[in-house]
């Protein structure tokens, strides 16, 4: 079904990821046993316009799953851009390649994959990479540093995977970056976003998918576990 403006013109960026059969892959081992990831496997992911936003448990495969969605558009799966060449110890599921990224009529100038757990070494090779502008993001503090990336690579239309990008904000920051990825929807970004903050999920128009034992699955903001034990905490710590 197409997915776009009131035309009915696709406007999407991607429109969906699917398994590559030509690919062979061990469904057996680690993570093709977590039932995302099966469930995109054996599925695929079809990617609405705007904003897409993952939420889960610790364990659920959301990190897993962007990771993967990374590796398969061409980024770099350990963060940055598909031109970043830093890498540090190989964590990554390595499934992207078994997907087969399906493009939509646009064509991004930009992307970008913002990954919490790897920025110091990002940081490192934004700083070291001669040629570059002189940058210090080492000299900021850790949330200071994600609002730098956030201010100076995450800045124009294009398409962009995010890994628990509230990781080191605070609470009037993860509105900012609400705001922010509202404000790159309208300009006409799509956006892939793992979170564990109520706030992100929240973003008007974003389409919630919550991932758990049953794989991943549509919800409403109301409906998440995630805002329902916020909620719960709020009224009575």
């Amino acid at each position: 079904m197409s997915q776009g403006d009131d035309t009915g013109w696709d406007t999407r960026l991607v429109r969906r990821f699917r398994r590559d059969p030509a690919v062979p892959v061990d469904v057996s081992r680690w993570p093709v046993t977590v039932p995302a990831v099966e469930q995109v496997l054996s599925e695929g992911l079809d990617l609405a316009v705007g904003l897409t936003v993952l939420v889960g448990e610790n364990g659920a495969g959301k990190s897993t799953l962007v990771e993967m969605l990374a590796e398969a558009y061409g980024l770099n799966p350990q963060g940055g851009s598909s031109l970043a060449q830093f890498h540090t110890r190989a964590s990554e599921p390595g499934l992207g390649r078994a997907l087969i990224v399906e493009r939509g009529a646009g064509r991004p100038r930009w992307s970008y994959f913002l990954r919490a757990d790897t920025m110091h070494g990002l940081y490192t090779y934004l700083e070291d990479n001669p040629g570059r502008r002189p940058e210090r993001f080492h000299e900021l503090s850790h949330g200071e540093g994600f609002l730098e990336i956030l201010r100076t690579r995450v800045n124009q239309t294009g398409f962009y995977l995010m890994d628990e990008p509230d990781a080191p904000l605070s609470f009037t920051s993860c509105l900012g970056l609400a705001a922010l990825l509202h404000d790159l929807v309208q300009a006409g970004s799509q956006l892939v976003v793992a979170t564990h903050s109520p706030i992100l999920a929240a973003v008007p128009g974003a389409t919630l998918l919550e991932l758990g034992d049953w794989g991943l699955r549509p919800s409403r903001w109301d409906d998440l576990y995630l805002t329902a034990a916020w909620r719960q905490f709020m009224l009575d710590p």
